[in-house]
């Protein structure tokens, strides 16, 4: 048990994964963030070209 309980800890086969999981969901939460902001932003363009024409 004890030198199974050593192997595990100097194994670091499964970190690497961990850390792209990590990664992954770290550049996930920036896009969800982002496309927010940038669907607010064409929203108001659209809405203000809209506006633009009916009142020409």
């Amino acid at each position: 048990m004890k030198n199974l309980l050593k192997r595990l800890w100097r194994e670091e086969e499964g970190q690497d994964l961990v850390e792209y999981g990590l990664l992954l969901a770290l550049v996930a939460l920036a896009a969800l963030a982002s496309m927010k902001t940038l669907a607010n932003a064409i929203s108001n363009v659209f809405s203000n070209a809209a506006g633009n024409m009916t009142t020409s």
